[in-house]
């Protein structure tokens, strides 16, 4: 009978079983394809329902982005650093932009509520990414406090 974890299951879910090349490789390709997709979107937003293509296309693009750090750090430790109490908010802003831009677009139909989600993902996304440096949220609110007074 084996332990728990000696089945390699979780070596798979932290993302072990990978060289840290081939998890590199993955982030990239991932990460790319993220970008790909937001630019891909960007360029369709000016065809026919290129509103709606717009905003699929950036979502697409952000999720892309967050499943390509699970390449290189596992999907358990990813999901645990993203609901740490210091990015739990940020986490939940993100999640709750792109799913409300997708509703935007395929249940409610208001395009113009969708590129509003798009712009409020952008600014979710950003302040996400920048908990992960730090002290760049101290100095992101000291400099906007500075510009406001």
């Amino acid at each position: 009978m084996l332990a728990p974890g000696e089945d390699g299951s979780g070596k798979v879910l932290d993302g072990t079983t990978l060289s840290f090349s081939t998890r590199v490789k993955w982030f990239v390709i991932c990460f790319a394809a993220g970008i790909l997709c937001s630019i891909l979107g960007t360029a369709l937003l000016f065809l026919p329902k290129g509103t709606s293509l717009f905003a699929v296309f950036y979502t697409l693009g952000n999720v892309a982005a967050l499943l390509s750090t699970c390449f290189l750090m596992g999907p358990l430790k990813q999901l645990k650093r993203m609901f740490e109490p210091t990015r739990l908010i940020a986490t939940c802003m993100v999640l709750l932009f792109l799913v409300l831009t997708l509703c935007a677009v395929f249940w409610w139909h208001k395009k113009a509520l969708a590129i509003i989600f798009c712009i409020l993902q952008f600014l979710a996304m950003t302040w996400y990414s920048i908990s992960y440096i730090p002290f760049a949220r101290d100095a992101v609110m000291k400099c906007f406090t500075t510009c406001i007074s």
